[in-house]
């Protein structure tokens, strides 16, 4: 009798469990795709908001699995792959190739996507780390991607007819 109650009651707490990480997992990849995280800090140095007049970031397309990033010069871009328990993992696609001060920005960023193997976040930061040592990089969520200067650069002029 208590194999039959027991057997029914192991059984669907490995259902509920199963079910329970993959929800953990989707809320995880929720948690920084279709977002906008703004540099702060890389390789334990604080960075200023903006670089050559730009603000430097990067976003997570999860649809195309693609990344798009700048650290205040050049746009990059390319795929990631989110696993889990947060592992993470870039490859890097197309760049522009344009010289701009303080490349030396740019050179660690490039440098920081080869090495993060994971990410953690904490709040409205999002930190991009490789192993259990102390964060590469250190992001911040952008609340209000239309106060950003970037797209504030980019404003269309339509010139009106009298």
């Amino acid at each position: 009798m208590k194999a039959l109650l027991f057997t029914p009651l192991i059984s669907a707490v490995i259902l509920f469990s199963a079910c329970h990480t993959k929800k953990a997992a989707t809320a995880e990849t929720d948690s920084i795709t279709g977002k906008k995280w703004q540099l702060i800090e890389l390789g334990g140095k604080p960075v200023a908001a903006t670089i050559n007049g730009k603000v430097p970031f990067i976003q997570f397309d999860e649809a195309d699995q693609r990344y798009s990033a700048s650290a205040g010069c050049n746009g990059l871009g390319g795929t990631f792959t989110l696993s889990g328990n947060g592992q993470l993992k870039f490859t890097q696609g197309m760049s522009t190739m344009m010289a701009c001060d303080h490349m030396e920005i740019e050179n660690g960023f490039k440098s920081m996507l080869e090495e993060v193997d994971n990410y953690t976040i904490s709040g409205n930061t999002l930190s991009l780390n490789k192993a259990r040592m102390a964060p590469l990089a250190r992001f911040e969520l952008v609340a209000d991607e239309s106060a950003d200067l970037n797209d504030a650069q980019e404003v269309d002029y339509i010139p009106r007819r009298f």
